[in-house]
């Protein structure tokens, strides 16, 4: 877009790709700095049901106008399939959630999901270098930031998940990139680690069960979240009545849609 907010005849376009749709966050932010860097681009969402998202691909090399997309559920597995080029990050993790056109149609594909995490942290001055920790999670997000923690050099890992078979299948693919990083498959119980995060969907809604033991919570812990909504899950209001420091869910997508436009060159 314009500085007066026009689409024109030269605007870039770009996607944010999920089925539903009407959840999604990200278009304002990449539009607020298409603006701020006086790009002529604008997001739109576009909803696209799984069985079609292989003609749409498709579609996608043909739209001269279309310079990438951020990809969400349920795309993020099927797409990375789809695209002509991943990442080495992305091919580990098995999963895309931007994807960039070139001017030959070809598409390329990133994970900055687990990336956009470590970068929320930084912000706000916790490093996770030399720690020891805990990840509730072993799909979707978590898978990400499982490799992400790994990459920043931690001293410990461990990883707790509902169905624990993806627990040690995550450990197998994260020990096979980084085989000096300890990486072990733990319980619900988080005691003996220095940063604790939720990278389940657990917490959304009141019915849901707890990611982990609330109880062996220690006042010297950082308790992280994924989720945004609500800001104050049940894991981060137990983890105030401990004496815990908290790390909400927003600062993962506010970095994450700083590295999505850098991305898209905007």
């Amino acid at each position: 877009m314009t500085e007066t907010g026009e689409i024109t005849g030269r605007t870039r376009v770009l996607g944010i790709l999920a089925d539903p749709i009407a959840h999604v966050k990200a278009p304002p932010g990449i539009n607020r700095i298409a603006r701020r860097r006086g790009r002529d681009a604008v997001m739109v969402p576009f909803q696209i049901a799984p069985e079609s998202l292989a003609q749409f691909a498709d579609a996608l090399r043909t739209l001269k106008s279309f310079d990438g997309a951020i990809i969400t559920v349920p795309h993020k597995g099927p797409m990375t399939a789809l695209c002509d080029e991943v990442t080495p990050r992305a091919r580990a993790v098995g999963a895309v959630n931007v994807i960039r056109r070139d001017a030959d149609g070809r598409l390329h594909g990133d994970s900055l999901d687990g990336v956009g995490f470590v970068a929320g942290l930084a912000a706000n001055g916790i490093a996770i270098a030399g720690r020891r920790v805990y990840l509730a999670g072993a799909g979707g997000a978590a898978n990400a930031i499982a490799f992400a923690l790994a990459a920043g050099g931690v001293a410990q890992l461990t990883l707790a998940n509902r169905t624990r078979a993806k627990a040690e299948d995550l450990r197998t693919r994260i020990l096979a990139d980084h085989p000096d990083i300890p990486v072990t498959v733990g319980s619900d119980d988080p005691s003996g680690h220095d940063i604790i995060i939720n990278g389940t969907s657990l917490g959304m809604r009141p019915e849901d069960a707890p990611p982990l033991d609330f109880a062996r919570l220690e006042p010297s812990m950082i308790v992280a979240e994924v989720i945004m909504v609500p800001e104050i899950t049940p894991l981060l209001a137990s983890a105030q009545e401990k004496g815990c420091r908290i790390h909400l869910g927003r600062p993962m997508l506010d970095q994450q849609i700083e590295l999505m436009a850098d991305y898209f060159g905007l």
